[in-house]
């Protein structure tokens, strides 16, 4: 569900927002900047996600043995 949101903004920036962004897109333009500020995700849920991405998993998993090994040749 949506709400209607009036909000107060300096002149020149709401011409630039309509410059740039476009007049009929500066609210979700505004809402996709605020969502991660205000909006938090279930932690769990998003690494449940990110597991089951099993490409991603195995690009992690090569980039961390990769990693572990350039760690180990160093000199102390």
């Amino acid at each position: 569900m949506q709400k209607k949101l009036t909000v107060t903004i300096d002149e020149e920036v709401y011409n630039g927002l309509r410059a740039v962004i476009g007049p009929r897109k500066i609210s979700r333009f505004i809402e996709d900047l605020v969502r991660p500020h205000v909006v938090k995700k279930n932690r769990y849920a998003a690494y449940k996600e990110m597991a089951a991405d099993q490409v991603r998993e195995a690009e992690a998993l090569e980039w961390a043995e990769n990693t572990f090994g350039d760690i180990h040749d160093e000199e102390k």
